[in-house]
């Protein structure tokens, strides 16, 4: 290490003033003549040299006390050097817009939908308040006030927070432009409460119901959602090759998912759980041989390429009355309609977005066949592993462990129905 420099902090001279040294350094003859006084009122300049080796300096007025402040300055900077706590003032004044163009080309390829989903926080939310402001300037209570006034529903504040805590972690670590994230202990609230009767799907009867009121060519899809419980996009992508009706089971391998309107193919599931082996009853065997005969489809599966929008759809199981891809959109003409001559139907606000959703959804059929297991009493481990759950969810805790059946349970305890029980009468 070099030799520490004796005069720092210095004092700067200055052209207006007339102490002995500005005079020497500014002549008189050059710089035209001043008072002359004894002490200098030129300001103190502390540097200091950054964990990088590049020098910066702060200079203090002489009316603010220059050369106590500039002597504490420089031993809180030297100390943050020491400490790796050091952030250069200079590299935080990039805006926050243009760090997240750095941040974001340097990010590693994402899904679609995960990359669709950021750059929306970013453009609903995030750029049109944070923006033009810059990284230095970013407070706590400002973010804090901002995600819990301006960004309604619980899972779109805690996406929201994701992305901007990931950007402002990045800030830190870069160089640190800023010295901590102001992101980083943000609360964004519990999500509200919904009592188990609330999300509890159909019966196996409703379900029923809703299939005869719906055209012919959807009731296979219907029956094979209610006794798979493949999500919408494993079903909708299973390819021919994926089933075997004579092992009575089928492989989840693939799934279609939606990118801004369009269908795409997804070379994975939701998680690696996704990845598995599904038991094929009678009731979801008939389904696929309806559409198997109705559109023979090869026992091909044409590998994912460059372009993952083209869907291949003659190798599908299930397939729109026009032999094109099956959409939510599209689907969703038919299943309210039948909802509502089944007399199920009901709109349920979300608590959250505030929007209002109809009751049952589609998604429920899977839920249908969660509640079947759980009845035939297959092993919680085992539901997770038919369901694709990469852990414990709450749907499987759900429906494995219903409030009725615990009561069910410990009043039987409490109170068995057997002779000679004594009971307390009212004197």
């Amino acid at each position: 290490m070099g030799r520490r420099a004796s005069n720092n902090p210095r004092q700067l001279r200055q052209k207006s003033c007339g102490c002995p040294k500005c005079m020497e350094e500014y002549p008189p003859e050059k710089h035209g003549e001043r008072k002359r006084r004894r002490d200098c009122k030129g300001s103190w300049q502390a540097r200091w040299r950054g964990p990088t080796g590049k020098q910066d300096q702060k200079c203090f007025p002489i009316d603010d006390g220059g050369y106590e402040a500039a002597c504490a300055h420089l031993d809180k900077m030297r100390d943050r050097v020491r400490s790796r706590t050091y952030s250069d003032p200079k590299r935080g004044q990039i805006t926050l817009a243009d760090w997240w163009d750095k941040w974001w080309e340097a990010q590693p390829e994402r899904a679609v939908t995960t990359t669709n989903r950021k750059l929306s926080n970013w453009n609903a939310h995030i750029k049109p308040k944070w923006g033009d402001w810059k990284l230095c300037d970013l407070e706590y209570i400002e973010l804090q006030a901002w995600i819990t006034k301006e960004v309604k529903g619980y899972h779109t504040r805690k996406k929201v927070h994701e992305v901007l805590s990931s950007l402002l972690k990045a800030a830190v670590k870069d160089g640190r432009r800023i010295p901590f994230n102001p992101a980083a202990d943000l609360d964004i609230g519990e999500p509200r409460s919904k009592h188990p009767d609330e999300v509890r799907p159909p019966t196996r009867e409703q379900v029923a119901l809703i299939v005869e009121h719906l055209p012919m060519y959807y009731k296979p899809l219907v029956v094979f959602l209610e006794h798979s419980g493949l999500r919408w996009g494993e079903a909708t992508g299973l390819r021919w090759e994926n089933v075997d009706l004579d092992a009575n089971h089928l492989k989840v391998k693939e799934v279609l998912s939606e990118d801004d309107g369009r269908l795409f193919r997804k070379p994975a599931p939701k998680s690696v759980a996704g990845f598995r082996t599904v038991p094929v009853t009678p009731q979801a065997a008939d389904a696929v041989r309806t559409m198997v005969a109705r559109w023979r489809p090869p026992e091909t599966v044409t590998p994912i390429g460059d372009d993952p929008y083209d869907l291949v759809p003659k190798e599908l199981v299930f397939r729109g009355p026009q032999g094109g891809t099956l959409t939510r959109h599209n689907f969703r003409r038919v299943w309210v309609p039948a909802i509502k001559e089944a007399g199920l139907a009901r709109q349920v606000k979300n608590p959250d977005t505030g929007r209002m959703e109809w009751w049952p959804r589609v998604h429920d059929l899977r839920h249908v066949f969660a509640t079947w297991l759980k009845d035939l009493r297959v092993d919680e481990k085992d539901t997770q592993t038919i369901m694709g759950h990469e852990r414990g969810s709450k749907v499987t805790w759900i429906y494995q462990h219903s409030p009725e059946d615990v009561a069910a349970r410990v009043r039987a305890l409490m109170a068995p129905e057997a002779d000679g029980v004594r009971v307390l009468k009212a004197v």
